[in-house]
């Protein structure tokens, strides 16, 4: 195996690169609008132009390309390669056979899974998951994705769902998720929980210099003015971060207890605050794991960046492209 073409698929862009499998080195990486709003068939028109391009500027050809993965922001069946719910593109993308549509436009096996547990693969490949066994993935970002590795096998589940851990409840009967459920993580730990937890306190009439860092424009309240905040010195920005950390370290203490995996992997625009949230995350699993030896569980960050998601979808294509070979 060698060349693979991995591909994220966005709400605002199409993000594909060629990744060699053998050492996950990117290359001729290109970044396209998604245009979501056009349907999704003309997203997937799109897809075929792009990776088409690709192969073009790569000087590879098609033959040289083993095959193409695709991480997607939904819900899918990743045997026969549909979407069967995406939640973040507007359109119908139920039942839309993804891979079997590009499979037969460029005559090279396409394979999809799930942009977050794609972002774990790729970091369990070549970046902090590298050499282990076993490792459970946080991302926190708008959103709070993960994926697990067990046995070093990507863990999907009876129908390719498991990893939703943004949605483990750590709160019982606590604030009301999207998902239906109640006391989600993602409730509590991810941008727009931060984002609601200043706004709340303001409207509150908290003591807080939160409102004077957006000049009073709370359309401009982001989780990096929180951080801000708290590095000033700020109690209610600190206290909104310390409650962040506690409730991602009780989800973590979870999947410790679970699973005892080697690492912990934390990635995600959120865990760039570091300390100020790593610190609380880490007292609250110090609290909560008695049974498990924490010693043996390193908690890392994510090492790949950006570039998570296309050497993960490449990576994740090579196993498929291997196992079908099988």
């Amino acid at each position: 195996m060698g060349n693979f073409i991995g591909c994220d698929l966005g709400g605002t862009n199409l993000r594909a690169a060629i990744v060699n499998s053998q050492t996950g080195t990117v290359s001729n990486l290109t970044i396209v609008p998604t245009l979501a709003r056009e349907g999704y068939e003309e997203v997937l028109l799109r897809m075929v132009d792009l990776f088409e391009h690709l192969i073009q500027e790569s000087g590879l050809g098609k033959m040289n390309i083993d095959g193409i993965g695709i991480g997607i922001p939904g819900m899918m069946d990743v045997e026969r390669g549909y979407t069967t719910f995406v939640t973040n593109l507007p359109g119908h993308w139920i039942n839309i056979p993804v891979g079997p549509f590009i499979t037969e436009r460029i005559g090279i096996p396409t394979f999809i899974l799930n942009d977050v547990r794609s972002i774990t693969w790729g970091e369990y490949e070549f970046g902090a998951g590298k050499g282990c066994n076993s490792m459970v993935m946080y991302a926190i970002g708008t959103g709070i994705g993960g994926g697990v590795v067990i046995n070093k096998q990507l863990v999907l589940g009876n129908s390719g769902q498991a990893g939703e851990i943004g949605h483990m409840t750590v709160e019982p009967n606590g604030t009301l998720c999207n998902c239906g459920n109640h006391g989600c993580l993602e409730q509590y730990a991810s941008g727009p929980a931060i984002r609601a937890a200043a706004l709340k306190a303001i409207a509150h009439g908290a003591t807080t210099i939160l409102g004077e860092m957006v000049d009073y424009d709370l359309n401009k309240m982001t989780p990096e003015v929180v951080f801000n905040a708290a590095l000033k010195g700020d109690e209610i920005a600190k206290n909104i971060y310390e409650t962040a950390g506690y409730y991602l370290g009780i989800a973590i203490g979870n999947s410790i207890v679970q699973l005892e995996p080697e690492r912990i992997v934390i990635g995600g625009g959120i865990a760039q605050a570091g300390e100020i949230l790593f610190a609380p995350m880490r007292r609250a699993i110090q609290e909560h794991v008695h049974l498990v030896p924490l010693e043996r569980i390193q908690i890392v960050p994510a090492q790949l960046g950006n570039n998570a998601g296309v050497i993960g979808t490449s990576m994740w294509a090579e196993y498929m492209v291997r196992r079908k070979a099988l």
